[in-house]
């Protein structure tokens, strides 16, 4: 069952809210989306979305997260960090939906006030009726501050490539095998288990 958030106490800086469970995304954003196969079965599934909604793959391609619960939670707030020192951006963030669910596991969250984007993401791992397990990420966004519109046409570029990585560490995880490119130091996350020792 896939659960949303209530807008009781949001803080997002853009109202479409929980749009990644629904098709068409909205117009009016920058559209990433990437599918990649995983694995097959059952144990890849559960792995893969393990991986998924503990941050293992996120940590694991280099990315400094602190979340609110692991696995994460509908209402959990997260925050993602990315680069090091004074050149490290914090980009907070609430899941707006969770799925648990036999063949689909998964979930999305939504940008905060503070995040230099405006938009919604999601990673959902899913079995086929053939038992082929894809993961697969689903984001519409825009530029929130001046930086981001600065690099407005990379942007694009730099979250497709961003999902391609997460979409090798994923299946990395839930089969055993290190993705080329390794990220081999410490993730800086409060729970820097990678499932590598890295």
């Amino acid at each position: 069952m896939t659960r949303l958030t209530s807008a009781a106490r949001s803080t997002f800086n853009h109202p479409d809210r929980g749009a990644t469970a629904r098709r068409p995304l909205p117009a009016g954003y920058g559209i990433t989306h990437h599918r990649t196969r995983i694995g097959y079965g059952r144990a890849v599934l559960e792995a893969a979305g393990a991986a998924v909604t503990t941050f293992r793959a996120h940590r694991a391609s280099g990315m400094l997260v602190t979340a609110g619960g692991e696995p994460v939670r509908t209402g959990d707030r997260v925050v993602v960090g990315i680069g090091v020192g004074r050149l490290r951006i914090d980009a907070p963030c609430e899941v707006v939906w969770t799925a648990y669910e036999p063949r689909r596991i998964g979930f999305a969250y939504g940008t905060l006030a503070g995040h230099p984007a405006r938009g919604e993401e999601s990673f959902v791992v899913d079995m086929e009726a053939d038992g082929s397990v894809w993961f697969e990420v689903n984001a519409f966004s825009r530029p929130g501050s001046w930086y981001t519109r600065l690099a407005g046409p990379v942007l694009p570029f730099l979250q497709q490539a961003y999902a391609c990585r997460l979409g090798r560490y994923v299946r990395g995880l839930a089969t055993g095998a290190r993705p080329a490119g390794y990220w081999t130091g410490w993730t800086g996350s409060r729970r820097p288990d990678t499932g590598w020792g890295g």
